[in-house]
C-alpha cells in the first residue's frame, strides 16, 4: 500500500457539514494537515480556532484556515462541502442551480492550488456537481468524485443491524442510484456475515420480510429530511463519511464503497454520475465493472441516471 505520508487534508466551506468533516479528520488522524477554507473570513477563522482549542486532544494532527485559496495548496484530498445547504422540504436536486454557479468559480481555484489531488464532491446535489466539476476541470473521473451513497449505505447497515442483532460492520449492503430520492438497496447481493438477507434468522425475532425491506429503504432514503426538519442540517455522520473516504485515499486501502464517479460505458451507462461499488484508493476511485445486479435493480439504476440527466439538461439550459 502506498500510503501518503505528512499527508494534507483540506476541506472547502466551513459550515456545519465542513466544520464537522474538519473535526471528523482531526479526531480520526485521517491526516496530518488538516486545511479549512471558506470565502467568509471571520467563520473560518472561529471554526479553525475552535478546533486549534482542542490540540492536545487530537495526536499529531495541526489544523489551519483561511479565506485565501492559497491555504488549500498542496492539498493530497480536498472535500468540498461548499454552497447553499438543503432547506426543509427541499430535494437535493433542487439545490442545483445555485451550487453549480458557485463551483463555477471555485473548483478550478482548487484544482489550480493542488492539482494533483483528489477531490470528493460532497456538496448537494453531488452528482449533478461531479459531473458538472469533472467536465469543466478535464479531470480523470476516478480523481474527482462524490461521496454518493456512502452515508446512505451507513444508515441501511445501522438500520439492518439493529433489527438483526448484529454488529453494523457484519452488515454486507449498499445503496446505489442518485444521492437522493432515486436511490435503490441492492438487495439481491446483501448479506448478513455470509448468510443472504431473506435467510437471517435473528435470535430473538422474526425473519425480514420483502415488505419490510422496502419500508425501510424508504426510511434510509428519507432520512436526511428527518434529520433537517428537527436540527436545520445533517453535518455529524456525512463528516464522518467524508473523513472514512479520505483516509481510504490517503492509506491506499483499495477499500470498496459506493462513491460516484462520472461512468463510462457502466452498463450501458455514460457521462453521468452514479453511486456504484468502486475500489477506493490513492489513485482515486475505480467503478468495479464485475458488481452483479438484479434486472429490477439494473431498471433502478438507469432511473436514477435518468433523474440526474434530467437536472443536467436544466442547468445546461439555464
Amino acid at each position: 500500500m502506498a500510503v501518503i505520508e505528512n499527508a494534507k487534508i483540506t476541506v472547502v466551506g466551513a459550515g456545519a457539514v465542513g466544520a464537522a468533516t474538519a473535526y471528523a479528520s482531526l479526531i480520526r488522524g485521517a491526516a496530518r494537515h488538516v486545511a479549512l477554507y471558506d470565502i467568509n473570513a471571520a467563520k473560518v477563522e472561529a471554526e479553525v480556532l475552535d478546533l486549534a482549542h482542542g490540540s492536545l486532544f487530537t495526536g499529531t494532527s495541526d489544523i489551519t484556515g483561511s479565506a485565501d485559496v492559497a491555504v488549500t495548496e498542496g492539498s493530497h484530498v480536498v472535500i468540498v462541502t461548499a454552497g447553499a445547504a438543503q432547506q426543509p422540504g427541499q430535494t437535493r436536486l433542487q439545490l442545483v442551480g445555485t451550487n453549480a454557479r458557485i463551483f463555477s468559480k471555485m473548483i478550478p481555484e482548487l484544482v489550480e492550488a493542488s492539482p494533483n489531488a483528489v477531490f470528493v464532491i460532497v456538496s448537494n446535489p453531488c452528482d449533478v456537481l461531479t459531473v458538472l466539476a469533472q467536465e469543466q476541470t478535464g479531470l480523470p473521473p476516478e480523481r474527482l468524485f462524490a461521496s454518493g451513497t456512502v452515508l446512505d449505505t451507513s444508515r441501511l447497515r445501522w438500520r439492518l443491524a439493529e433489527r438483526a442483532g448484529v454488529a453494523a460492520s457484519s452488515v454486507h449492503a449498499n445503496i446505489a442510484g442518485e444521492h437522493g430520492d432515486s436511490q435503490f438497496p441492492m438487495w439481491s447481493t446483501a448479506t448478513i456475515g455470509t448468510v443472504p438477507l431473506l435467510d437471517w434468522r435473528p435470535e430473538n425475532g422474526e425473519p425480514f420480510t420483502i415488505e419490510e425491506l422496502d419500508t425501510l429503504a424508504y426510511e434510509v432514503a428519507h432520512a436526511a429530511y428527518k434529520v433537517i426538519e428537527g436540527k436545520g442540517a445533517t453535518n455529524y455522520a456525512i463528516g464522518l463519511s467524508a473523513t472514512r473516504i479520505a483516509e481510504a485515499v490517503l492509506r491506499d486501502e483499495h477499500a470498496v464503497m459506493p462513491v460516484s464517479t462520472v461512468l463510462n460505458d457502466y452498463h450501458g451507462l455514460s457521462d453521468v454520475a452514479l453511486s456504484v461499488p468502486h475500489i477506493v484508493g490513492s489513485t482515486g476511485a475505480t467503478p468495479i465493472l464485475e458488481a452483479p445486479f438484479s434486472e429490477a435493480e439494473l431498471a433502478l439504476l438507469h432511473q436514477s441516471a435518468d433523474a440526474i440527466k434530467a437536472t443536467l439538461a436544466e442547468v445546461r439550459k439555464g
